[in-house]
């Protein structure tokens, strides 16, 4: 995952105490740089950067459904019942935990008969685990069932991780243009002062959907969330930097 080039304005300030304010030395590299002197040599750079990241997606959900008619209940939960008992044993052949499915039952009266449907949803967070469970599922009870293509989402945890990223990259995109900077204009960067997300935004990539097909080189869809943040760092001078060591 890549982040965008950070984009700085830069300034340098006082900690206390104008004496002269110069505003028009020329600029670093096309950006705006303000320069203020004071009698103390405190001063700050101030620095906005920004960041983009892409995170495809972590989870798909499958469901897998049937329905049977009889012309009792008993016969018709005892047959619905023995897909379902099957269907299960194949997912915890395959090292799918409990947690991560749902299995909901519906009975109904209609023309004599006893109609019952049935319904598995399973999430799973392994796409290979995914697809050879569907392939079993589909040779062994081929037309009996009914299995979704895939739909792919975000789980919490993925897209929590990826504001906090994208976040963390935009800090430091400001922190490289800021030590070039102060480099330049002869300074050491100091500690951060102050660091403050301005603008956090995410969208939807869009590359295919949420939806995929089993075999025909299914492409997650993603998230790209950005972030831009502004930081002030304290500035040391070199040769102060130099005496102490």
């Amino acid at each position: 995952m890549a982040s965008s080039p950070s984009r700085v304005f830069a300034a340098l300030l006082p900690a206390a105490g104008d004496i002269y304010r110069d505003e028009n030395e020329p600029g670093i590299g096309g950006h705006t740089v303000t320069v203020q002197r004071t009698q103390n040599s405190a001063r700050e750079v101030q620095v906005t950067g920004s960041a983009e990241i892409s995170c495809p997606a972590d989870r798909a959900t499958v469901s897998v459904s049937f329905r049977n008619s009889k012309e009792s209940v008993n016969d018709v939960t005892n047959s619905i019942s023995r897909r379902v008992e099957y269907i299960l044993q194949t997912l915890r052949q395959h090292h799918v935990k409990g947690e991560e499915l749902t299995v909901t039952r519906h009975i109904y009266r209609a023309d004599d008969l006893y109609h019952m449907e049935a319904l598995v949803m399973v999430v799973f967070s392994d796409f290979g685990q995914m697809e050879r469970v569907c392939i079993v599922l589909l040779e062994k009870l081929d037309k009996s069932v009914c299995v979704s293509t895939p739909h792919f989402h975000h789980s919490e945890e993925c897209l929590s991780l990826l504001r906090r990223s994208v976040c963390v990259a935009a800090v430091e995109n400001a922190r490289l243009k800021a030590s070039e900077m102060s480099s330049m204009l002869g300074q050491t960067l100091g500690h951060p002062l102050l660091v403050r997300e301005e603008e956090a935004t995410e969208r939807d990539g869009g590359r295919g959907g949420g939806e995929g097909r089993m075999g025909e080189g299914v492409q997650r869809p993603s998230i790209s969330a950005t972030s831009r943040v502004f930081v002030t760092f304290n500035l040391r001078h070199k040769d102060r930097t130099r005496k102490k060591i």
